[in-house]
């Protein structure tokens, strides 16, 4: 193996401040696009309002922001190889300021819905370009703490993003929600220009898998869509719905046969991502999105619909997830680069569900410090989980597959956290049917039901999302030994 700047006798390598700089950068610039997943969530109602439209219109400011980033992700690796890092990222976040100033000055529904595409598909690359970068750089033993540092972004915005757009759409316009994003964009691409390094790890030669890019972008876009579609209350027998999702799934499957046969020249040569840490981590990763995502996307919706609270009321509930994560996140990073990330992520699992089965015991009566501290339980063993995962997804690859194990392994936690969102809504639906005899399950109805009956359905829920977690410890058990890698 060939040592890094920063070695220390006996092996052991220190976060050095050329490391450290690119990960301030990449935080910097990957914060705000992964908040606005979430942020805007809590403004729908507003908007609607403000341009005078259905609500089954306006949620395509949320919907075209999730699937142009979802059609985003799959170029990265291609693009990378290609143009380079640098140029990757001040190209993409070039986009999403854009793209957010843009949204900002939206004068219709139409350009509002346009200028979040343009957003999407900048933030969409710049989470795997970001991971990709660190990986390079960091080498086999620092990766557990560089993706301790780059988790900060994806940990957050799922607690954070609804209460600042909660506090954004009570005290200013929904506009200030995108303008927010631009002097903090606009920092993030000047130590860009001025901190990163020169490109030179790229190949003007690489040519754009054409087919595949066919093949995959729009399949899992659709997927996505499906699965927000069933997470929104749509019929699973409907044809929205079946035909997003099988033909999305037909798609990802096409790409899979194509680039095995491909080979080097795929999109995402798979074939690289074989490996027992690769499948592994990515797999339990995925359970693990499925079942905590549908659990952030649960606390609000009871809050809500079971204890009538205020959307700002209901967001308060993930703030300690946040807080939770942020005291174990540096910890499990330097655990996975000193022992491996197999014990440290199983161990954040059995914390996640010993916070969810808390959840399961709620009814109407349950005060906000029993919701929160739960909450701040799955944020301790969420710390753990993610950067010990994405550490060991990179074992044992070369060098030369990094973009495409970034790539790979953002698509497997999209698609997972939108099952997450999609399998609770229509658990939870179905519990509503169960619970309470002519109820039509509809999440838009259910605040009339009885909140004992709603609460019952939400625990029975939560019971499901915990035997998720349970299955998720499977793969993640699997997770070889730490070994010998090349990637720096």
């Amino acid at each position: 193996m060939i040592t890094t700047a920063g070695a220390r006798p006996g092996g052991k390598e220190r976060i050095d401040p050329h490391l450290r700089t690119l990960a301030i950068v990449v935080v910097l610039g990957a914060i705000m696009t992964v908040l606005d997943s979430t942020i805007v969530n809590v403004a729908i109602s507003a908007l609607g309002k403000d341009f005078d439209t259905s609500l089954s219109t306006i949620q395509w400011v949320v919907t075209g922001y999730t699937l142009a980033l979802s059609m985003a992700i799959p170029l990265t690796a291609w693009s990378v190889r290609r143009f380079g890092s640098k140029t990757m990222w001040l190209l993409s976040l070039g986009l999403f300021i854009s793209g957010s100033l843009l949204c900002g000055v939206a004068w219709s529904v139409p350009s509002l819905i346009a200028f979040r595409v343009l957003q999407g598909l900048g933030g969409g690359m710049l989470m795997p370009i970001g991971q990709t970068m660190l990986a390079r750089e960091a080498g086999p033993e620092r990766m557990g703490r560089v993706m301790s540092i780059v988790s900060v972004p994806a940990m957050l915005a799922p607690a954070l993003g609804p209460l600042l757009g909660g506090v954004i759409v009570d005290h200013l316009s929904w506009r200030w929600m995108f303008f927010v994003n631009v002097p903090f964009c606009v920092v993030a691409l000047l130590a860009a220009w001025r901190m990163l390094p020169r490109d030179t790890e790229r190949s003007p030669d690489a040519s754009l898998d054409v087919l595949g890019m066919l093949l995959l972008s729009p399949g899992l876009a659709a997927l996505v869509y499906g699965l927000s579609e069933a997470g929104n209350g749509t019929s699973l027998t409907g044809g929205r719905f079946v035909g997003s999702v099988v033909g999305g799934a037909v798609l990802i499957a096409a790409f899979l046969v194509h680039a095995v046969r491909k080979g080097d020249g795929a999109l995402i040569d798979v074939r690289r991502l074989t490996t027992r840490a690769f499948t592994s981590a990515t797999g339990g990763f995925f359970l693990y999105s499925l079942a905590v995502f549908g659990l952030m996307i649960l606390i609000p919706l009871f809050a809500r619909i079971v204890q009538g609270e205020s959307a700002l009321d209901s967001g308060w509930l993930l703030a300690p997830l946040g807080v939770g994560a942020m005291i174990t996140m540096l910890v499990s990073g330097r655990l996975a680069d000193r022992f491996g990330g197999r014990w440290p992520a199983a161990a954040g699992l059995v914390v996640v569900l010993c916070g969810a089965l808390v959840l399961t015991s709620l009814d109407p009566s349950t005060g906000r410090a029993v919701i929160m501290s739960a909450m701040f339980v799955v944020g301790v063993g969420h710390g753990l989980i993610g950067p010990s995962l994405m550490a060991m997804s990179y074992q044992g690859l070369p060098r030369e597959a990094v973009p495409a194990a970034t790539t790979g392994a953002n698509v497997v936690i999209r698609v997972g956290s939108s099952f997450g969102t999609a399998v609770s809504a229509v658990i939870l639906q179905i519990g509503i049917r169960d619970k309470i005899p002519g109820a039509s399950g509809n999440l838009g109805e259910a605040a009339g039901q009885p909140a004992a009956l709603l609460s019952d359905a939400f625990t029975g829920t939560f019971w499901w999302l915990g035997a998720i977690l349970l299955i998720a410890l499977v793969p993640t058990l699997t997770i070889p030994r730490k070994v010998r890698s090349s990637l720096s």
